[in-house]
């Protein structure tokens, strides 16, 4: 089996197989209502999200075991889905409770696919991986009992792999993000980058002259934590906590959730500007983006499209055999050692690294010209 194979994550590759180790995010908790089902796509494969009445979220798999039908087409019943078809109804277990025109010995017998589910920080996280799942990964910044917090997600055409890579790339904040307020808040040098291995994945440093040091994390495997400017005014900087999940091989997802550290009125007036900043996805102007007939700083998020551009703009999948990759992708090197590494131990049947959990604020630092104001407590 390939282990410098990135990009397919399906059921059996080896990045399916390493990405299912870990608690992977599956929808924005809001906009999974009680008693509502969603059909959903992660990795490949297609699954039932349903919340049930009592309002806890469960994962069965798409169809009724039955004749095949899609369930998320059914009703939420208690805590259980009910088939559109036949009537068949699932526990959040995946077993088969009710079949109205069969005998009562039948519904025991039959059992569809289930998995752990966790609700957090906004967003509802499942584990498709073997046997019991691996503790939850909670992040410090986002249990803050205090602060704006919300939660996004965008869907773009193309690998996820291409994603996580540009979350490792600091040259590319020079450029692609010059005319950006964040790229401005960092200033345009080209930075000189130093990355080593953490316990908890990698940890970047991207430094643009003296005193000016921006510190950028990957949480393994596919998590990016960075500090980065929202929106203009006093109180611009945010922790992001970025996953990027393949859908499939061609269509990627960023479920992000994010806080202020802010309090009282400096938090509600960040809550009234970033109502108009929410969950634009550039992907609606795909076309006039790449005919530049609208700008990246014209859209209500110009980082996010500027991204757009240089990320979607690789292909729907890049082609990595034609790059020419120099110093300033020691990132990328790294990253993609590391997951070369931990593929090669799976397909080799041994235990890949004992990654853990950064149980602490990660420290990282207000650059130059954006000092905290007191009622704003960023990683201290």
């Amino acid at each position: 089996m390939d282990t410098t194979d990135y990009v397919h994550a399906g059921p059996g590759t080896p990045m399916g197989r390493l990405l299912r180790q870990f608690w992977q995010p599956i929808a924005v908790a809001a906009r999974l209502a009680p008693g509502a089902a969603l059909p959903i796509r992660l990795m490949n494969e297609d699954l039932t999200l349903y919340r049930g009445e009592g309002g806890a979220p469960h994962v069965v798999a798409f169809r009724c075991a039955h004749r095949g039908t899609q369930l998320s087409t059914g009703w939420v019943e208690g805590d259980c889905v009910r088939c559109f078809y036949h009537g068949w109804k699932y526990d959040g277990s995946g077993q088969c409770v009710e079949m109205p025109a069969e005998d009562p010995s039948f519904p025991p017998k039959v059992r569809i696919a289930s998995y752990p589910v966790r609700e957090y920080a906004g967003l509802v996280f499942v584990y498709m991986g073997q046997g019991a799942p691996p503790p939850f990964p909670r992040k410090a910044e986002l249990d803050r009992d205090f602060g704006v917090k919300w939660t996004e997600q965008r869907i773009w055409p193309c690998n996820w792999f291409q994603r996580i890579e540009n979350s490792v790339d600091g040259v590319h904040v020079s450029f692609v993000h010059s005319s950006s307020r964040f790229g401005q808040a960092v200033t345009p040098a080209v930075p000189t980058l130093e990355f080593e291995e953490t316990e908890w994945g990698i940890r970047m440093m991207a430094r643009r002259g003296e005193g000016n040091a921006r510190v950028s994390e990957i949480h393994w495997p596919n998590c990016n934590h960075i500090v980065t400017p929202m929106l203009a005014g006093r109180h611009p900087w945010v922790d992001l906590f970025n996953w990027f999940v393949p859908i499939d091989d061609e269509t990627s997802a960023l479920f992000s959730s994010r806080c202020a550290p802010l309090r009282g009125e400096a938090a509600r007036d960040f809550e009234t500007r970033l109502a108009e900043h929410r969950d634009y996805n550039p992907v609606v102007d795909e076309e006039a983006l790449f005919a530049q007939r609208i700008r990246p700083e014209d859209t209500p998020d110009e980082v996010s499209a500027q991204d757009y551009l240089a990320q979607v703009g690789q292909g729907r999948i890049a082609d990595r055999a034609e790059e020419r990759l120099g110093r300033s992708d020691a990132g990328i090197i790294l990253m993609r050692r590391l997951f070369r590494r931990e593929m090669e131990a799976i397909v080799q049947g041994r235990p890949g690294k004992d990654w853990r959990t950064r149980g602490e604020l990660a420290h990282l630092p207000v650059p130059p010209g954006v000092p905290p104001a007191p009622d704003f407590e960023l990683a201290r």
